[in-house]
């Protein structure tokens, strides 16, 4: 029950953090666009392949508030890391247990 409690209380925070905290962000560009925009080679960026997708620039198409589409990305953010680090997670743990059960019927 502890077990279950603490983890869902992490990620009650991590969603807090992803949603409320990225409402605070800074509007000015990352470090590599500010470098770019100061040494004066911006203008030759190209867009990469995932420059139209769902949640491109940390943002979630079709929100037209900046911070709330912000907030929603940085959510949906987390559920995805954490929905795949699970699913890699479950396999491995799975692949493990059906090992030792191999590696035990094989000792008899």
């Amino acid at each position: 029950m502890r077990t279950r409690t603490f983890i869902l209380a992490g990620l009650v925070i991590a969603l807090l953090l992803a949603g409320v905290v990225s409402y605070y962000a800074s509007s000015h560009p990352d470090g590599l666009d500010y470098v770019a925009e100061q040494t004066g080679f911006l203008d030759a960026a190209k867009d990469h392949a995932a420059a139209n997708g769902p949640m491109a620039d940390y943002q979630v198409r079709g929100v037209d508030n900046g911070r709330l589409a912000g907030g929603l990305a940085g959510v949906f953010g987390v559920l995805i890391t954490l929905i795949v680090a699970g699913a890699i997670g479950y396999a491995v743990r799975r692949r493990s247990s059906d090992s030792a059960l191999q590696n035990t019927s094989n000792e008899s």
